[in-house]
């Protein structure tokens, strides 16, 4: 009789104490505050609506400018994973810019996942800041991983980037169908569960490039994450499924560079990009493989044929640059 009469409400405290501490392990995201202001230019840095300062680099254009390039670095790394191409871009009259995205190098919460919706919204606020210091110039987008799934759902979006065109290097689009659906299951519930158990990002098993110096220096540098947050994993695929998604009406000029030895975003994500790019038909979107290139391409041994054949196809080969006037945009970048 004792037993029976305790038995309810332990059971009941027993669910109450599971439950608040399930709440408790609910994956902790960083989204952005309520807007406190416009956007701005520092010089520095891109200030955001909510007050998140976004550090950015620049290499200036060094021979008679051509355009300008915005690049947006890949998961867990920062804007100076473009200071090793820049002086392609650079040498070729074209100028470079990155900047730290939310949740990354020294922006804002570093290793805590801000969402794809404040990571697209970014993309399309620096756009316009870049595009308003340099009105006379081009504009590029380019992503590298994480950054070129951003720019897939932000061009893709209702109030797309000023963007002349896109070059997407590894999109990371490994979501949906060609993730499957066991591992998807077993992070989510890791996220859920325990989101800040964390995971090194290195292992024997991949290897992002050829460029062992570079890698080097990744391990080396404090603002390159160490470990990722099982949580930020999860809001990484959860982006990696909105940009798969986003690619059926992303119907800008894209470049699409993928490297035969890529084994972080494998073939089958980019057959289900393939398939989905609307313009890839008519020639307004290609896709170039190299054989030989890895994740990381544009810090492999092969940057400068990689950089060299994306400025051709910019500047005049499938597309060509005359893409500024097609798409509508005046000298001030006003459509």
């Amino acid at each position: 009789m004792r037993g029976s009469t305790f038995a309810a409400p332990a059971r009941r405290g027993l669910l109450a104490a599971f439950l608040a501490l399930a709440a408790g392990c609910a994956p902790r995201f960083a989204l952005p505050g309520p807007a406190i202001g416009a956007p701005r230019d520092e010089g520095d840095a891109f200030v955001m609506a909510d007050g998140a300062r976004l550090p950015l680099s620049l290499w200036p254009a060094e021979a008679e400018p051509r355009g300008v390039i915005l690049a947006l670095h890949g998961f867990g790394d920062y804007r100076r994973a473009f200071e090793i191409p820049a002086p392609l871009f650079t040498a070729a009259g074209w100028t470079l810019l990155a900047y730290d995205q939310r949740g990354f190098g020294a922006a804002p919460h570093p290793g805590f996942w801000p969402g794809h919706e404040a990571l697209a919204a970014d993309a399309t606020e620096a756009a316009r800041l870049t595009r308003a210091r340099f009105p006379d110039l081009p504009l590029v987008l380019l992503g590298e991983s994480m950054g070129a799934a951003v720019l897939l759902i932000a061009g893709a979006s209702q109030t797309p980037p000023p963007a002349d065109a896109y070059v997407l290097s590894a999109p990371a689009v490994w979501g949906g169908e060609a993730m499957g659906g066991i591992g998807r299951a077993a992070l989510r519930t890791l996220a859920h569960i325990v989101p800040q158990l964390g995971f090194a990002n290195t292992s024997p098993f991949h290897r992002a490039s050829d460029n062992d110096a570079a890698l080097a220096a990744m391990a080396r540098d404090p603002l390159v994450l160490r470990h990722t947050r099982v949580d930020a994993l999860w809001g990484l695929v959860l982006a990696m499924d909105a940009a798969l998604a986003a690619a059926r009406s992303f119907p800008h000029p894209a470049l699409i560079l993928y490297g035969g030895r890529d084994d972080l975003v494998p073939p089958r994500a980019i057959a289900a990009l393939e398939a989905r790019l609307p313009g890839l038909a008519s020639g307004r979107q290609r896709l170039l493989f190299y054989p030989e290139g890895y994740h990381l391409l544009l810090r492999d041994s092969i940057r400068a044929r990689v950089v060299a054949d994306s400025l051709a196809w910019l500047e005049g080969g499938s597309a060509g640059l005359a893409v500024a006037p097609a798409l509508g945009y005046s000298a001030k970048g006003d459509p």
